[in-house]
């Protein structure tokens, strides 16, 4: 697959990149140089490899999933600007 110039305003445009005509062919060449690195990683045979999400194996810390209120009303509310009977107080917005 290869990029024309005409397909880079394209994309440009679509991206709402300000691009100049003298530009576009350079900007052509680097999608083409990308397209070129990623069949060049599809070239790559990865049968039997498993998906990573890290270089290095790691497994993340797993705690019981209790529901709380949390006991900190009081803490939440001190920084609500205007908190009324336990709540935060809000301007209506709907008539």
């Amino acid at each position: 697959m290869s990029i024309d110039q005409s397909t880079a305003a394209k994309v440009a445009k679509l991206a709402r990149i300000k691009v100049e005509d003298d530009a576009l062919p350079a900007l052509a060449d680097e999608f083409n140089n990308i397209l070129g690195f990623i069949e060049q990683l599809n070239e790559v045979d990865v049968e039997g490899v498993e998906p990573m999400t890290s270089v290095t194996p790691q497994r993340l810390k797993r705690r019981v999933d209790e529901v709380t209120d949390g006991n900190q009303q009081d803490k939440v509310l001190a920084n609500a600007p205007d908190a009324r009977e336990g709540f935060f107080a809000v301007p209506k917005v709907v008539e």
